[in-house]
């Protein structure tokens, strides 16, 4: 049975996933440009209120690589026995740095709430950045505090499969890999190991 995935870990694990495989043996990176970071947001329009109308920036793009630079780091801690995905094996920021980094993304934005209470309905409170500039940094540092605070943490692995560099959520007892085809890499990959090895 799938166990389901609460809003904070998906957007956790998409930043994540904006440094993956290329198809090529090799990784690419989503968010090189203003542009691609552009494109990624309006993918996700829980992150922001005006999603639809957000065009990035060389700050936010900066801040926004940075912040998915701790994620990745603290992921591979939080998949420790297991191995971090390859990507990040070589160029892992230290821990303590990765959660400063966390955290001081989170506290860029304070908030405030901010009450609505239309005719005929029951009162609503919202939260408001006093300072909207940073908001997309913070809601993401949000998201991914709520994320490895949760017992979803406990659910994430490593895909270990050949080229694969992403992070996944194990959804039942038997899942090994992130998708199906990564499983049929990696078994063809043992097969071939097999045959060179009675060869």
């Amino acid at each position: 049975m799938r166990e389901p995935i609460s809003r904070d870990a998906r957007l956790a694990l998409d930043l994540a996933l904006t440094i993956r495989h290329d198809g090529s043996g090799g990784v690419t990176d989503d968010l090189t440009d203003p542009a691609g970071l552009t494109a990624w947001v309006r993918a996700h329009p829980e992150i922001l209120p005006d999603t639809g109308r957000f065009t990035a920036g060389a700050a936010q793009l900066a801040a926004v690589r940075e912040l998915r630079a701790a994620v990745r780091a603290l992921f591979a801690r939080a998949v420790r026995p297991g191995e971090p995905s390859p990507a990040d094996a070589a160029r892992l920021l230290p821990v303590p740095e990765a959660v400063r980094l966390l955290n001081e993304a989170a506290a860029r934005t304070p908030t405030v709430p901010v009450l609505h209470w239309p005719d005929e309905a029951a009162p609503v409170v919202h939260r408001r950045p006093v300072r909207p500039d940073d908001e997309l940094t913070s809601s993401l540092a949000h998201a991914v505090i709520a994320f490895l605070a949760s017992p979803e943490r406990e659910r994430l692995r490593a895909c270990h499969a050949p080229r694969c560099v992403r992070y996944f959520l194990k959804e039942h007892a038997r899942q090994e890999w992130c998708k199906p085809s990564c499983g049929n890499r990696a078994r063809v990959a043992r097969h071939h190991q097999r045959h060179k090895a009675t060869a």
